[in-house]
This record gives C-alpha cells, structure tokens and sequence, in this order.
C-alpha cells in the first residue's frame, strides 16, 4: 500500500484558463474577444497546459523523498527483539565432578521439510554440580527439630509429626549448592502416610538462598506423597546457596506440608522414609533466539569525524547489555559508550551510535560555525586504530516463540548431555517494524518530539520502550489517578501446539513492566500520573455442533474446527485482520457460524453457543448471542467444544 500523499493544488486545466480569463477582465477590460480562435487565448491555454503538467509532477513526489524526510528527522524502524527460553540439559548419568554447558551452546528444533530450524544461544554458564545428601531434619510447626542425619540408608524415619500438620517440614540438606541444576531424591518409602491424592498430595517443594526459602519446580513425584518408592524429581532455583541452619553447614531443600484442597483426603499418618539418596542429573539456564557475536571488528579509524562502520551480522537485537565498542590506544582498549544523538557529546566525550536495523555504527560528526571555528560532536578515534564491539546479538523475530518441547536438538557438542528440551514456551520475539508503520509513526514522532501528551504518544513510546511487547493500549486512568492514564501492555508470547494459550502466559513479566514504566516516567508530561499494567481479559467459550460433508473424517474436522475458534478468538493474532482482537469488540454468533462454515470439511454448522467464562477459573455465564467486553478488554478463548456429526 502506497502512502498517500497531499494534493498541493488540485486545479486542473480548464481552473488556469477560466481564472485567467476572468483576471483579464478585470486588469485588461478592452479585450472582449475570449473566443479559442483569439491568438491571445492559444497563449493562455498554452501556459494552463505547461502549469498543469508542473503541479502534475508536483503533486506525485515520490515516496522516497518523504522516506528521506523521515530518515532526515532521525525516525528509525524498531528492531525485532529475540525470544528467550529456559534450555533443560539433561545428562546421561550422575557424573562425579561438575559438568560445564558453555555460553553460546545452540539448540534448535527439528527440521521440517524445506523450513529451516530455529535456533536458541545459551547467554551464560551452566555449571551442572555433583552432590550427594548429607542432612535430613524434621521440623514441627513451633520449630522442635529431629535429626534423621545419622540414620541416612540405616534404617528408616518418619518425615513429620505422628500425624502430619500443615506446617511441619522435612529439610535435606545437600553436601553443595545446587542452582538451576535438577536434583532428584531417590527415596524407598513404607506405605504410612495414607489418605492422600497422590496426583495432587499436600506438599510443596522448597530450596533455601540464605534468607528465604523459594519454591522448586516439581518434574514429577513418583511417590504419590512419600507414599511409595519412587523419584521426586525437582529443579532448584537459580538462587539456591549453601547456608547455615541450626549450625549445619549445606545446600537445603525442604518437603513443607500444605493446606489440603477442599473436599482433598489428607495425611493419617507421617510418611516414612526407608532409604533416601539425592544426586544432580541436570540443569536449566536461559537461551535466547539470536546470534550471540563477541569482539568483532568493524575496521580501522581513518581519524575523521562521522565515520561510519558495518556490523556483519543484521539486525541486531536489543539486549539487556548495552553495546560497547573498544578503539586501541596505547597498551589496552578504550571503551566507548553508546547515546540515542550526538546532540549532548562533547569534543572529549567517546560515544557512538547504533542503528540496530541496517547495522551501521557511527561516530560523531564535526559542524563548521559561522565564525569559521568547527564542533566536534563526540571524540573522534585516532588514525589507524583498530575498532571492534565487544558484544551484540543479531536475529529474533516472531519465529523464534516456538511451543514447549519443540527445542529438542543438540547442536553443540556437549559431553555427557544426553538431551535437550524447553519445558515452557519461548516468548519474546517480536518481528521488525515494517516501513508502512514507521511512516504512520513519522508525524507523530515530529509533533511530540518524544513527550508524551495524547494517547497515540504513550502507546507509540511504550511500544519501543522494551523488546517483547506484542500490543499497547493507553487509556485514561479512573478513581485516584484520574489526572493520569493507564497504559494496557499485552507481551509477546507463543501458542502450544494445539494452538491453546495458558491464561498465565498472557502476564507481562515484571521486568518488563518495569523498563516501559521508567521510559514513560522520563517522557510524561509534569503531573502526569502512568500507570503500567496488562489489560482485563473476558474469557469466552463457544460450543457448537457442526455437519461433516461425506468421506470427510470427523475426527479432523473437530480439530480444524477448534483450532479455526482458538485463531480468531485469540488476543493477539485474532480478529478478522489476524492483528489481535480489538479492544472492548464484543463477539456475535454470527461471526462464529462463518469462521466455522470456512473449516474445510464442515457441510453445515447446526448450532453456536456463546458463554462467558472467568479466564482464571473457567466458571461459565449464561449462554448468549452476543458476548459484550469492557471498552478496554480483550479477549481470551477458554476451553471451547466442538461436536461434529457424520452425515
């Protein structure tokens, strides 16, 4: 789509010659003959015809001029940002000394047909430790203790009181600090404590930091509660340390006893404990969906200002490390700090600037003055001296928010890994922004100069405030902060397989919250009270009944049917244009009959049922036609049902 450009003048030929006959009347009022055969008429038609073709050519001025404007007033195209996913690294056995998973260890899913992988990057460390279990104490509700240490693979323990309480613990302390290593806990249980689900027992699962304790994510419990012999498998937090209780020196974990559910049986007797063994298998660190390039060379100073270099890899992707570019002076590298202008350097101030999208990194430039005297807008890097950027990353985009289970291939060599995995979906990964918008964004950018005062100004800042932001609606605040405005942040995240979303992945992380709230704060106006938070969702679930055509199976039409609702009922690519559901549009049944009536296989759509449904619980309204959404909602599809019947 082209952009529209102005009409400066929109007279035509016939306009000149009539305007300039009537302006020979008036200055020229002897001439009385305005015929076409009149040689002063050919003359006046003559310069119409010449002024229309100018103000033609005027009124077509090309794209790349008003491209060029932009690019004039210092408007740049967003970068995309890269999606991040936590990497499990399993290994093959317990090892007896540590494990390292470098930085920069690439995973990457499976080959389909003629599309190519996506691949993740580690961005750290991960040290994959060797322990064993060394404590074992059981703790009561007013903080009595017994210590079960001694008796480890002697003879057995009961892990709480004679009969357990919420409250009670059983604490294991390990001869290491595990962090974000997977520790499983080998135990031979005597059936004693009966009574609970051993799908969902009582317990929670904890490891200690030195202040608090921090809750572990449960692989799985193969014990049904400490009820049989089995694994509990659990993956320890990244803040887990070696601390001191009760003047014992270890890497604890904790077995907490909870509140039963309502209507949940509970403990009638403690667990026992026969034998208990622990021992490290594996460790989870963050990946993300870029190329991580470190010390590159951009070339050699040729000691003149506004020189500009090439970054080989393109775009680059934001990054919670800013980049820093070293130029060679004496013995070392200086480092050289990065600015959004150049407009604050001074001769003496070593900056640069970055264009994330075309790659090009510059230096400041020199402006010769009026009196002849040149300012120097940054240092300028000596002659001859080697360049290089330290460290970026190059790639992201919306592909990289794969499913769960979907990173699966090892493309590094790792000893002793025996497989790889990401337990929760990637999320983050937003493309660039296209052309098209950045010129929508180029007048407001030159009306507000970066200050926020209407609502298009705050969604456009927050927009490029942080990598990872899929929408934004600014909407004005109500109650104590009437005199402010509310901005509504929806994250960038990825469907499963099935094309469901958890409701809890739609929560924007706190971070993010976090770095759109401090730019905001800097660009409001004086007085202005921001508030950043996600936006209400209205959860909906549509049950209908369609008819299949003959020889198609029911089966797969069902699943193309659920799919085609979670598609367009969906916050972000929803809606009939694919952009997200819009805010506060309510849903018609109508609309569902032809989504459904387009699944390939369906005859005849029978029935569509609309209920309302809390996202959080599931609880559904009363049926209805039309399903109404809060002007500032969006909506989210929850647990839809499809019934086909065969012809």
């Amino acid at each position: 789509m082209s952009l529209p450009v102005p009409n400066l003048d929109d007279r035509r030929f016939q306009s000149y010659v009539d305007d300039a006959k009537r302006l020979v009347q008036q200055r020229c009022p002897e001439w009385t003959d305005h015929n076409v055969s009149d040689p002063g008429v050919t003359l006046i038609e003559t310069f119409a015809y010449m002024v229309d073709q100018l103000t033609y050519r005027l009124n077509l001025i090309p794209e790349r001029n008003y491209l060029a404007f932009l690019d004039l007033i210092g408007l740049k195209l967003f970068p995309p940002s890269a999606a991040r996913a936590a990497i499990t690294f399993w290994l093959s056995a317990p090892q007896d000394d540590p494990v390292v998973i470098p930085r920069g260890t690439r995973v990457s899913t499976q080959r389909v047909e003629r599309e190519d992988p996506v691949v993740f990057e580690t961005l750290r460390p991960l040290t994959i430790h060797s322990c064993g279990l060394e404590r074992a104490v059981s703790v009561g509700v007013e903080g009595l203790s017994s210590d079960h240490s001694e008796r480890l693979g002697i003879e057995g323990f009961f892990c709480f009181g004679a009969i357990p309480i919420p409250g009670e613990c059983l604490l294991l302390g390990l001869s290491d600090a595990a962090p974000s290593n997977i520790v499983v806990l080998r135990m031979q249980c005597h059936l004693e404590g009966v009574g609970v689900d051993p799908e969902s027992p009582p317990l929670v699962w904890e490891a200690y930091d030195g202040g608090k304790w921090i809750a572990c994510d449960l692989e799985r419990d193969e014990t049904g509660g400490l009820n049989q012999p089995g694994d509990v498998i659990l993956h320890v937090p990244a803040e887990h340390e070696v601390a001191l209780i009760d003047g014992q020196r270890a890497g604890w974990l904790r077995c907490r006893v909870t509140e039963p559910e309502e209507g949940q049986p509970f403990y009638s007797a403690s667990p026992s404990i026969e034998q208990l063994a622990a021992f490290i298998v594996g460790g989870t660190t963050q990946a993300v969906h870029a190329l991580v390039v470190d010390d590159e060379t951009l070339g050699l100073s040729e000691g003149v200002p506004a020189q500009h270099f090439g970054l080989r890899h393109t775009p680059a992707v934001p990054s919670e490390i800013p980049h820093v570019v070293e130029v060679a002076a004496g013995d070392g590298w200086e480092e050289w700090s990065e600015v959004d202008t150049f407009a604050a350097s001074g001769p003496e101030d070593r900056h640069f600037m970055v264009d994330a999208v075309s790659g090009d990194v510059s230096f400041g430039p020199a402006v010769r003055l009026e009196d002849g005297t040149i300012c120097y807008y940054g240092a300028v890097p000596p002659k001859g001296a080697p360049i290089r950027i330290r460290q970026y990353r190059s790639g992201g985009g919306q592909g990289g928010n794969v499913a769960r289970h979907s990173l699966t291939v090892l493309r590094s060599k790792v000893p002793y890994v025996t497989a790889v995995t990401n337990r929760e979906p990637a999320a983050g990964g937003v493309d660039g922004e296209e052309v098209e918008n950045a010129k929508a964004r180029g007048p407001i950018s030159l009306r507000t100069l970066g200050r926020a005062v209407t609502v298009e100004d705050y969604e456009m800042l927050a927009k490029g405030a942080a990598p990872g932001i899929a929408r934004v609606r600014c909407v004005p605040a109500a109650g104590e902060d009437a005199d402010g405005v509310r901005v509504l942040v929806v994250p960038a995240v990825a469907d499963d397989e099935d094309e469901t979303m958890p409701f809890a992945r739609l929560a924007p992380p706190p971070e993010l919250l976090a770095q759109v709230a401090a730019e905001l704060d800097q660009r409001r106006t004086i007085g202005a009270r921001v508030v950043v938070e996600p936006p209400l969702f209205q959860g909906v679930t549509v049950v209908a009944q369609l008819r299949s055509r003959h020889f198609a199976d029911p089966p797969r039409v069902r699943d193309d049917a659920t799919s085609a609702l979670y598609r367009y009922l969906h916050p972000i690519h929803g809606g009939a244009e694919g952009a997200g559901w819009p805010f506060g549009r309510p849903v018609h049944a109508g609309e569902v009959y032809a989504v459904l009536q387009s699944v390939p296989g369906v005859e005849l759509v029978e029935a569509v049922q609309l209920y309302p449904a809390d996202p959080v619980t599931g609880m559904r309204g009363a049926v209805t036609q039309r399903l109404e959404i809060e002007p500032n909602a969006l909506l989210f599809s929850y647990g839809h049902e499809v019934r086909v019947v065969a012809p």
